[in-house]
């Protein structure tokens, strides 16, 4: 690869992230925060059942800038010596440089790009510096880069309801399947004299990820006989008392 950037980070650091889905422009949280690192595009939530089987990166927000797990990002290229920052319990990193106007003057690390104050022993406060670094001594990145084949959204990002609506109005549906082993049985206006399981299948939505899941149930459908029964039953007559 050389000198050469991979595809996906250049995505990462020139796709434009936060603003209104062209795609979705009428629906709402339609922000792009997710980098496709297949498709080299940012994308908003509702256009994530397209891109499912790709790898998937969530970009955050922090100080008017864009950042990214540190979790996330490790699996795809080496991040030490990257200054990491904490989010709601989470690292995160800088994702471009972020140079400052004035000069850094003092004792300590320092970013090898921006000249901005690091904590000890980091010496990278983005991993658009760090790569610049790379770049610019080694003249190859490829010994930093890591094989990932899977990156999925992680379980705290949450999906907007109406995102695998299409997939399931696009299946046929079959809300309720009978199984029994006689073929007329589901034809015909009578159930017989035995008790028999109706099982059906449901997608569940997963209140946090948004995604649907099947699941089956089973309940017992008596006899038409037995139904009667069961709603003409009354209590007895009462007897009375013999009269003295």
């Amino acid at each position: 690869m050389g000198i050469r950037k991979p595809a996906w980070l250049e995505a990462l650091y020139n796709q434009k992230f936060f603003q209104a889905c062209t795609i979705h422009e009428n629906s709402k949280k339609n922000e792009k925060n997710i980098c496709c690192l297949d498709c080299c595009i940012s994308i908003c939530p509702h256009c994530v059942h397209i891109h499912r089987f790709h790898r998937l990166l969530q970009v955050r927000r922090y100080v008017y800038h864009d950042v990214v797990r540190l979790e996330d990002l490790e699996r795809l290229i080496d991040c030490s010596n990257v200054q990491a920052y904490t989010i709601n319990s989470a690292k995160v990193v800088f994702i471009k440089k972020r140079p400052q106007n004035r000069q850094f003057k003092g004792s300590g690390n320092f970013c090898t790009s921006c000249d901005r104050s690091l904590q000890e022993p980091f010496i990278h406060c983005s991993l658009g510096c760090k790569v610049d670094f790379v770049l610019n001594h080694y003249r190859d990145l490829t010994p930093f880069l890591r094989v990932c084949k899977t990156l999925q959204l992680g379980p705290d990002f949450i999906l907007p309801n109406d995102t695998w609506d299409d997939d399931i109005t696009n299946e046929t549906p079959h809300s309720t399947i009978v199984d029994s082993d006689d073929p007329m049985s589901s034809g015909s206006g009578s159930f017989g004299s035995e008790p028999m399981s109706i099982m059906c299948t449901g997608f569940v939505r997963k209140k946090r990820s948004g995604l649907y899941t099947c699941e089956r149930f089973s309940s017992k459908v008596h006899s038409e006989e037995d139904m009667a029964t069961s709603m003409s039953r009354r209590k007895g007559i009462p007897q009375r008392s013999p009269m003295c």
